[in-house]
This record gives structure tokens, C-alpha cells and sequence, in this order.
């Protein structure tokens, strides 16, 4: 696992999902930056106007300076620095929990499913659609929430459906475990772990009905970097 420092740098590098999962230019860029040790405050406050750009063609180069020059006047002390971590983070956690409240809605209309599976499926989904709301209010009160991604999902039958559901469930519980120590705020934390358990256990209960380990990883879960979860969700991103 990363010590704090790593994972304070590469939080803010990928706090964007659907701009940087859209863009391999972009996503190799500021990971690059991250790695060369750019301080995490320096990277927030450029990442603050990838989040305020989120969904924005790429023609918009002149206001993402502005918006750049603009977050980097306001964060004159180190509190408002780690709020501007936190907000990363947390528009982060919320664009992939955008893409996972759309998949559970798309496989609930599907076809695919019935009796008890379909009732599992619909109840996690409700329980994405909590976190995304949940996790929108924080962002408000932190600043500016991410825009909502358009999704991009195959769902051709009900085995590779219920594969796919599980696998997305397992990098969700991955991704909040893989920021857990970079988040500055114990309000924010607290938020981020309540809801990381309720991804594990959609992960196990998916696990099972697909005929795999409910923890393939033993006693101890792995984390995943953002720059991980990027390069899985981009697929995903229409």
C-alpha cells in the first residue's frame, strides 16, 4: 500500500473520472505531474478547473485557466487546501457512483433478470442512487459537485450481466479503500468507509451469484490507486 504522501499526490491526478478517463493525454499528463512529485495542493488547485469543466468540450481552454487562476487565489491557507483535496476525492467517489446508480437502472429494465436477482439488483441500485445523493451534498457544502457522466454499458445476457455487476461492485470497494488515507476530514472519512462497506457487501453477494470467491482476497482487501480505477471505468464512459 502507498504511504500518505503517495496517495495525497495521485488523489488529486485523477479527480476528474470522466474528463481523464475520456482523454489519454489528459490522464497521462497529470499523472506524470503527480509522479514527479508536484505537491498535492499545487495539483488541486489545477484539478479545480478540470472539476468545474467536467463534461465541457475541449475548446473551453481559456475558462479552465481562469477557473485555474481563480481556485489558486482562494487557497491562501492549508485548511482550505485540504478541503480542496477532500472535494477531489470525494467528486471522484461521486462520478463513480454515477456510473454505477446508471448501470443498476439500465439492469433493471433489461429483461434480463426476475424474481429474487432482479429484487437484489434493484435494491443495490437504490442504494447507489442513496450514495450519489449523499455524496453530491458533500460536495455542495465542499464546493462544486462533478457533472453527471453519460454511461456506456454492454448488457447482452443475464450471466455477463451479473459478471460485469460484480466486477464493478469489487472495483468500487477497491477505489474508497485506495483513498481512505488521504482524506483530511473525519466527517468526509466516515462518509467514505459507510459507504465502502455497503459496496463490499454488494461485491460478496454478486461474488456468490456469479460462482466466485466472496473474498478473492483473503483477510486483507487490496487497495486500488485512482490512476487504476481510471483505466478500468474509461470502457464504461460513452
Amino acid at each position: 500500500m502507498s504511504d500518505t504522501r503517495t496517495q495525497n499526490e495521485e488523489a488529486p491526478g485523477a479527480g476528474v473520472v470522466e474528463r481523464l478517463a475520456r482523454d489519454d493525454v489528459e490522464r497521462k499528463r497529470f499523472l506524470k505531474m503527480a509522479g514527479r512529485g508536484v505537491g498535492g495542493a499545487a495539483i488541486a488547485t489545477s484539478l479545480g478547473a478540470f472539476i468545474a469543466a467536467c463534461g465541457s468540450s475541449s475548446g473551453s481552454t481559456s475558462a479552465t485557466a481562469a477557473a485555474a487562476a481563480g481556485t489558486a487565489t482562494t487557497m491562501s491557507s492549508s485548511s482550505t487546501a485540504a478541503m480542496s483535496g477532500d472535494l477531489v476525492i470525494v467528486n471522484y467517489a461521486l462520478t463513480l457512483e454515477y456510473l454505477e446508480s446508471e448501470f443498476y437502472a439500465k439492469v433493471a429494465t433489461s429483461g434480463l433478470f426476475k424474481g429474487a436477482t432482479l429484487s437484489t439488483l434493484k435494491t443495490f441500485g437504490m442504494e447507489e442512487a442513496d450514495h450519489v445523493a449523499a455524496l453530491h451534498k458533500v460536495a455542495t457544502e465542499l464546493g462544486k459537485p462533478a457533472a453527471k457522466p453519460t454511461g456506456t454499458f454492454p448488457i447482452h445476457s443475464a450471466t455477463q450481466v451479473a459478471k460485469l455487476a460484480a466486477s464493478v461492485e469489487n472495483l468500487g470497494a477497491a477505489a474508497y479503500l485506495g483513498q481512505a488515507g488521504a482524506i483530511k476530514s473525519k466527517e468526509v472519512l466516515a462518509a467514505a468507509l459507510s459507504i465502502h462497506s455497503i459496496e463490499a457487501r454488494h461485491a460478496a453477494t454478486l461474488n456468490l451469484l456469479t460462482k466466485q470467491n466472496p473474498t478473492p482476497q483473503g483477510a486483507f482487501a487490496k487497495p486500488m490507486t485512482m490512476a487504476e480505477v481510471l483505466k478500468a471505468v474509461k470502457p464504461f464512459i460513452a
